[in-house]
């Protein structure tokens, strides 16, 4: 077994004996093991295991051993804080426990494809970021660019629309047990602080129910260390070729409270983004600011008798001061508006996690949570020509959102050293989300028509995975769901034919299998399936609203997963998969640039992606992967389009992203360098003529250098190093829409100059 903590430790020793082994000390994840080779007996290997580390193994009347606390304190190793800046090459351990499985399956046996995004970014010297952010370099993901905290991101191609309405979000995003997002876009959190993002690919309607259709997104935070106080900072500034700087600055303290039983963390941040674009009509600059203020705080009881309790809360604040796109006819980085579009964001988040681990394996896990997020939006509206010329009197369009979602899930769930496992329980979903709208012209300012959606849902799922040998496992389970959506005009106008009440009941099945070809080779099979719910929402012309159908996906896959066994060698993986997609939901813009949801069709998409990880010597990594998609949809609009205009938004037929980096670990101050390079292919705005807008089909290069002193790192990072202007997103805003004039440009040439400190 290589060297790792003590928990998975015993979870290796278990599976490759047979032999129980149970413990209920939640302090096994902090402790160093060594490596262990060629012991011949159980008692043998945990002598190994647990010398100096302030355990012991019992033997229990049964068989087995129980591993406990002795009087001597255990040497434990410091949590990871805020981001280090250079990240050394993950070792993916095949026994890795895959947590948004919900069950203990290992990495390698896990049935589906994953991808852990945390710390193999090839730029570890950038500022912490977004799940947006993340998308640049991640070719599994898209992302619409509006902003932080108005982004859609996809998986896979699973992308429905560029623009944010009423429709349930296709991929779901949780902060650890507790899901963030319905509808809308992703929060746009700053991922500080964070243990790992994992990204569960293709529809989990059967563990995550409705939404999931894209996949889910789950980000795990930092655990509370109940023994150390802990510190952690980080700071850098960042200079934008021709235009003005900015900063960010991130903070964390880790506080236990009393030893082995209560603790706090605690995570601050704020980052101030310089704006890069000029306003031709206001005669301003860098009128694209924004800033972005937050924290997170985590406090974690232990009780004893295997009980936890953990209760968290976070909050963050985005104010932009105007749109971030240009017009093609004054310019890259160029625009023309008579008035500011600022962006107002406020997200605020709690949870509250029960557990219980009982020695027999058996696990209970009670998360609940609550989300609320208001939104401002201000766009101008003012009429047009198609040459930019004002052909009306100033207009200002505002839309608000505010949204409040609340989740309950009790689960339980059982892993054997055999491998088999099984999880099974029930979710409560309530979601209200409000759409209210106004327009102001020549000093009248009137409101129009928008729409509350409130839903409410349950669902009762179970899975199982059954380890047939050591090496060959089946996974299979299902969900049932009832759901009901409610939706009501938000304004006085109320046509007779509103449809209130809108009914899903639904099974998501599972079926899967994996087979372990070597001892860090495995393959694996998936179908599966998932759903959206209806709802209500802004019809095409004023004072109208409609309700849209459910929609349903269908997806097969196979792949091929290989890991990386020690601190050299190669990991990679591989997958081919098809999905159906019936009724898709899409919101849409009028050619008037008024919003509304409609069932566009059904859509069929083929992906295929693959991941190389290679460490061919200490220190020297190299990093490639890709994703080829093909995408038709049949329906009403993209029927009476030409035949080139029936696709899915979003979506390119071909993604790539490169890294090399090299580290002189020898050294005392373990210099670093690295380089990346990413290509997206063209993608389009929407399905349709009038929504075939072309953006992507460009590429950009990206460097850092780092070196440690002392305890801090410093690093240096550039961006856009050729200073591209490529189009990222044909969108910004929708009342001019239609001149097909709008791009969103890459951020000029950049360096941040960065430093990271813990105590």
């Amino acid at each position: 077994m290589p060297a790792t903590t003590l928990d998975v430790a015993i979870g290796q020793l278990a599976r490759q004996t047979g032999t129980d082994i149970v413990s209920t000390d939640p302090g096994l994840r902090f402790v160093r093991t060594p490596a262990v080779r060629g012991v011949r007996s159980v008692d043998a290997a945990l002598q190994q295991l647990l010398k100096g580390t302030g355990y012991r193994a019992r033997h229990l009347a049964g068989g087995g051993y129980r591993i406990e606390r002795v009087a001597a304190r255990p040497v434990r190793r410091p949590l990871p804080v805020l981001p280090r800046p250079l990240p050394r090459a993950p070792v993916p351990d095949p026994d890795v426990v895959v947590t948004a499985s919900k069950q203990r399956i290992t990495l390698l046996r896990y049935p589906g494809s994953l991808s852990q995004i945390a710390g193999s970014n090839a730029l570890p010297g950038a500022a912490t970021g977004t799940l947006s952010d993340a998308a640049h370099q991640v070719p599994i993901l898209q992302s619409t660019q509006l902003g932080a905290g108005r982004n859609k991101v996809f998986i896979r191609g699973i992308a429905d629309s560029s623009f944010n309405g009423s429709s349930q979000a296709p991929t779901s995003v949780y902060l650890d047990d507790v899901q963030l997002n319905y509808s809308g876009p992703e929060p746009g959190l700053r991922l500080y602080d964070m243990a790992s993002v994992e990204v569960l690919e293709g529809p989990q309607g059967t563990l995550y129910g409705s939404g999931a259709i894209g996949g889910v997104i789950r980000l795990t935070s930092n655990p509370v260390d109940l023994q150390h106080v802990a510190t952690a900072a980080t700071a850098g500034v960042t200079a934008t070729g021709g235009a003005e700087p900015g900063y960010d600055l991130a903070g964390m303290l880790n506080l236990p409270l009393l030893r082995d039983q209560a603790g706090l963390r605690v995570v601050g941040y704020r980052i101030r983004q310089g704006g890069y674009l000029q306003d031709a009509d206001r005669k301003r600059r860098d009128v694209n600011r924004s800033n972005t203020g937050g924290f997170r705080a985590a406090l974690r009881v232990v009780p004893g008798q295997g009980w936890q309790v953990e209760a968290s809360g976070a909050g963050q604040w985005i104010d932009a001061a105007d749109g971030q796109y240009a017009e093609r006819r004054e310019g890259a980085l160029v625009r023309r508006t008579l008035l500011a579009q600022p962006f107002e964001n406020r997200l605020l988040f709690g949870r509250v996690v029960v557990s219980k681990n009982w020695e027999s394996g058996l696990r209970f896990v009670s998360a609940s949570g609550m989300a609320g997020y208001e939104t401002r939006e201000t766009f101008d509206a003012t009429l047009r020509s198609a040459r930019g010329v004002v052909l009306g009197p100033r207009t200002i369009y505002r839309a608000n959102h505010d949204k409040l979602l609340l989740s309950q899930e009790a689960r339980l769930s059982r892993s054997l050293p055999n491998g088999t496992s099984w999880v099974a329980g029930f979710t409560l979903v309530s979601d209200r989300d409000v759409l209210t709208r106004s327009v102001a012209q020549a000093g009248l300012d009137a409101s129009i028509v928008g729409v509350t959606n409130v839903t409410n849902a349950g669902s009762a799922f179970g899975e199982t995975t059954f380890a047939l040998s050591r090496r060959f496992s089946v996974t299979a389970g299902a969900r049932y769901s009832v759901a009901r959506t409610d939706g009501d005009p938000s304004a006085q106008a109320r046509p007779s034919s509103f449809v209130k009440g809108r009914l899903t009941r639904r099974l998501d099945p599972t079926v899967a299998a994996s087979w372990q070809l070597a001892s860090d080779l495995a393959l694996f099979a998936r179908f599966q399936t998932g759903y959206r719910t209806g709802g209500v929402a802004v019809a095409p012309g004023v004072g109208r609203v409609a309700d849209y159908k459910s929609d349903a996906i269908t997806v097969a896959e196979a792949g091929l997963r290989k890991l990386r066994r020690s601190t050299t060698g190669l990991a990679a993986s591989g997958s081919i998969s098809t999905a159906w997609w019936e009724n898709v939901q899409a919101d849409l813009i009028t050619q008037r640039g008024q919003p509304y949801t409609a069932n566009i069709g059904n859509a069929k998409i083929v992906a295929v992606e693959g991941n190389l990880d290679w460490v061919p010597v200490r220190g020297l990594r190299a990093q490639a992967s890709f994703l080829f998609t093909d995408n038709h949809v049949e329906g009403p609009i993209a029927d009476l389009s030409k035949r080139n205009n029936r696709r899915l938004p979003e979506t390119p037929p071909f993604a790539a992203h490169m890294g090399l980096s090299y580290a002189w670990e020898a050294l005392r101050a373990q210099p670093r360098i690295g380089l990346s390079a990413d290509y997206t292919g063209r993608s389009v705005l929407g399905t349709g003529d009038f929504l075939d807008v072309s953006q992507g089909r460009y590429w950009t290069a990206d460097a850092f250098t780092a070196v440690r002193l002392g305890k801090a790192e410093l690093s240096v990072t550039l961006g856009n190093l050729t200073d591209r202007r490529a189009n990222q997103f044909a969108f910004g805003n929708p009342f001019s829409l239609s001149l097909r004039e709008q791009m969103t440009p890459l951020r000029p040439r950049n360096v941040r100059i960065g430093i990271t400190t813990g105590w």
